[in-house]
């Protein structure tokens, strides 16, 4: 153990006086964030890339704030669990391995918002722009050209506007964008108007308003979800760091002494293994539920 520390040590020096003229932080950062984006999956990319446009993104403070709060942690845990330097630095860094994986659920939440509000848009004023053209192509194109959609969904109503062009019907656009929002107001939508479209179905104008209210209220709906998810979440992590800790009620009841003897005990450090293991995956999977499927219906 004395050996790993001095390496870490030497290391440090290292890099310091071989970067000295720059900050030795924002160097290990740097390289970091190159090796990461240079492997991270696709679909990281352009959840984080949205989440750094809609300036959500953290920052390498708030990163390195949260890497080493975890790392504290955990090391903190380890320790009154297990009374071993090792088992804490090998838990230490499984963990550190698990931050980009929590950036990457944070990010896809963002994004998975982001995108909700978009599909909102885009069927609200879709909706408001056919009142007045009564044409489901101009609806669009009156959509596109007010500046309300971002991207990727205003890129996906040029393509459907296109494809309603090409094809003379609006069959293929409709699918186009129901396959890739799958949100039942789109699909109602889409279905309502092929209906108009096709069948020159009467009383339209109640059928819209039916429509709209319809939106507004899965908008409600979806908000309140959002604060009482925000909520939930809270008290989920306070949850789980008590479970954590309950090896300090374990060891108050035996005593110190009595506790350290049972860990010469193989069975027992396998128990305790579990019981860290299963928390961490309780914990994960609760973050896991909290970041995806928002908005969903």
């Amino acid at each position: 153990m004395e050996l790993f520390i001095l390496i870490v040590i030497a290391i440090g020096i290292l890099l310091y006086r071989n970067y000295r003229g720059e900050n030795v932080t924002k160097f290990i950062t740097e390289q970091i964030t190159t090796a990461y984006d240079k492997f991270a999956p696709y679909s990281f990319k352009i959840v984080r890339e949205k989440t750094k446009e809609l300036g959500q993104e953290y920052s390498v403070r708030q990163y390195t704030i949260q890497v080493a709060v975890i790392s504290i942690f955990t090391a903190v845990v380890t320790w009154l669990y297990f009374y071993n330097l090792i088992v804490s630095i090998v838990y230490v860094i499984i963990v550190i391995m698990f931050i980009p994986y929590l950036a990457y659920l944070r990010c896809k939440r963002v994004y998975s918002e982001f995108i909700f509000e978009q599909v909102q848009v885009y069927t609200t004023n879709t909706i408001m722009e056919f009142a007045t053209t009564q044409s489901f192509v101009k609806s669009l194109e009156g959509v596109m050209n007010s500046g309300v959609l971002e991207d990727p969904v205003k890129k996906d109503v040029a393509h459907m506007i296109s494809l309603a062009y090409q094809n003379g019907a609006i069959d293929e656009s409709l699918d186009y964008m129901s396959e890739l929002y799958p949100y039942y107001i789109v699909k109602n939508m889409h279905q309502l108007f092929l209906q108009i479209t096709k069948e020159g179905a009467q009383n339209s104008y109640d059928s819209l308003e039916n429509m709209q209210t319809d939106i507004d209220m899965l908008v409600e709906s979806v908000y309140r979800d959002r604060i009482e998810r925000a909520t939930f979440h809270k008290s989920f992590l306070q949850f789980g760091v008590m479970l954590y800790v309950m090896v300090m009620l374990v060891q108050y009841l035996l005593g110190n002494e009595s506790y350290i003897l049972l860990l010469e005990k193989v069975y027992v450090q396998l128990l305790l293994h579990a019981v860290i293991i299963g928390n961490s995956y309780f914990l994960l999977k609760g973050e896991k539920y909290y970041n995806e499927n928002v908005g969903a219906e």
